[in-house]
């Protein structure tokens, strides 16, 4: 065999696998949610879409509005490339238990040299099947596999098989004549094309004829790549994957635990255990994700983050605030019954190296580091609190108090435009519940804003907690007006900078007669 020619593939294609790793991150079941019209939006496109949808007119390609328009009842969801490749990832394990040396191509499509399995399964076709039943047994229902000479045509051969027929086989040498009628789409290259088809090339079969030359002239090296493509050359090797090592702990309890205590306590060699193997390959762990199983099979899980890294007693710190944060959640939590596993696993890493102590310049923020770190974990998650700003129209919504060590996540974004906002710089102080306080004139009068916006006298004293204080200086006023076309929730009203005789600012609030204070310039 020569060393550039192809090598028989075997490649496994799973359709609309977006839509089913959302299905199985969300549910554990991709059926289920396949029943329903789902499709998967990148770039305001459709990237994929489950059957029930395609059966009303979804396709890929589509702009999110003709997609909804078609269907009106289209469950929309943004594209998640973690997703894909987390649901993808126990897959693939599952597949290398029964043939090593798998490729990932992308999640949904991964390949694997056809010879060995198909020798020790006795043929390729047998081998084929074999994985695809591999993949049915992890819930996996629609998996198509093609073997042919090289990944390109295994990769088309998949693809035009049925469910209920789920392996085609190409027949060695016979690349060429089975890629000949397929569409010149199947080169999955927009530019290139749009070029062949503006030039009457429609099949692969017409690419492959046109001279390999002309092509070159035309197209370059890249041409020449899909040229070869279309005339079964595809030399590509399958490159196996170098599975990662194990890096997550499992604490199974029999009889399950009640007691979080007892839960942490079994849990400090397992949290050893898992910092000791980052650490054996100069890895830390910078988020954690925990994993908690009832005894009745409900889950409890989250990401934890930590401001540098987790050491084996940020660990257990995190199991036993999750824990706690079951007991005391409003609805009970999602724990209704003891605690029968426990599973550990880093959802990022980071070279050690970049968390190695500094030899200069580190010393306070390490002792602020750990500080802060002790005195949470004797107070618990929410004991030490980080303010940070978030958006939003009014003082109180802005403040947002952030555990310790966690990322920062608003309701409101702050960079979004907010009409009516207050700009920088905001005030020092700003009250949690708004104080309420008089405006009134000189002869004691009150001041209010009329419908135009209009001030109906001049301000001259403020009363602040029974306490009069002449205003020496006013600006204003504001409007704020939010959702006016909601009866329920619109909400307007007018801000106020003023100065009194002691030389302290406030902002003030005028809503429907009634003032507030709502922060104080310290």
């Amino acid at each position: 065999m020569r060393p550039d020619a192809p090598v028989r593939s075997l490649v496994l294609w799973f359709p609309d696998w977006p839509v089913a790793a959302l299905a199985r991150d969300a549910a554990g079941s991709a059926p289920a949610a396949e029943d329903a019209p789902v499709a998967i939006i990148a770039g305001g496109m459709v990237t994929a879409c489950s059957v029930t949808a395609r059966a009303d007119g979804v396709r890929r390609g589509q702009r999110r509005r003709d997609a909804q328009s078609r269907c009106p009842g289209l469950r929309v969801v943004d594209a998640d490339d973690a997703r894909d490749h987390r649901a993808f990832a126990p897959l693939v394990a599952a597949l290398e238990e029964r043939a090593p040396g798998v490729q990932i191509i992308r999640p949904g499509l991964c390949a694997l040299r056809a010879r060995g399995p198909a020798r020790y399964y006795g043929g390729e076709t047998e081998a084929a099947r074999v994985l695809v039943s591999t993949v049915r047994a992890q819930g996996v229902t629609d998996v198509r596999a093609g073997i042919a000479d090289g990944p390109f045509t295994a990769e088309q051969a998949a693809r035009i098989t049925r469910a209920s027929d789920p392996v085609s086989v190409v027949p060695t040498g016979g690349a060429a004549g089975f890629l000949a009628p397929l569409p010149i789409t199947a080169l999955a290259d927009p530019d290139v094309v749009a070029l062949l088809a503006r030039l009457g090339v429609q099949t692969l079969g017409d690419f492959s004829r046109l001279d390999a030359e002309r092509v070159r002239e035309r197209l370059g090296e890249p041409g020449m790549r899909l040229h070869r493509l279309a005339s079964g050359l595809d030399s590509r090797p399958v490159e196996p994957r170098v599975p990662p090592p194990e890096l997550h702990r499992e604490v199974a309890f029999e009889p399950p635990l009640e007691i979080a205590e007892q839960v942490a306590f079994a849990l400090r060699i397992a949290a050893d255990e898992f910092i000791s193997r980052l650490g054996a390959i100069d890895l830390v762990c910078t988020e954690l994700r925990v994993e908690l199983t009832g005894d009745r099979g409900e889950r409890s899980e989250r990401v934890w983050l930590h401001p540098h890294s987790f050491d084996a007693a940020a660990v257990v710190d995190r199991v036993r605030w999750q824990l706690a944060e079951e007991a005391t959640g409003d609805d009970g939590g999602v724990l209704a019954s003891g605690v029968a596993l426990v599973r550990i696993s880093p959802e990022a890493v980071d070279a050690a190296s970049h968390h190695a102590p500094a030899m200069f310049g580190a010393g306070t923020d390490e002792r602020v580091h750990h500080v802060l770190s002790r005195v949470q974990a004797m107070l618990g998650h929410r004991g030490v609190l980080t303010a940070e700003v978030g958006g939003g129209r009014w003082l109180t919504e802005r403040q947002v108090l952030v555990p310790w060590g966690d990322r920062t996540v608003v309701a409101a974004e702050r960079t979004r435009p907010w009409p009516g906002s207050l700009p920088d710089p905001l005030p020092g102080t700003v009250f949690p519940d708004p104080v309420p306080v008089q405006v009134v004139t000189g002869e004691g009068s009150p001041v209010a804003v009329d419908e135009r916006d209009r001030m109906t006298a001049t301000p001259s004293v403020l009363v602040e907690s029974g306490r009069p204080r002449a205003i020496r200086e006013w600006a204003g006023p504001w409007p704020i007006v939010e959702r006016s076309w909601d009866a329920a929730r619109s909400r307007r009203a007018h801000r106020f900078q003023v100065v009194d005789a002691d030389r302290t600012a406030w902002l003030l609030v005028c809503a429907g007669g009634s003032w507030i204070a709502e922060g104080r310039y310290d």
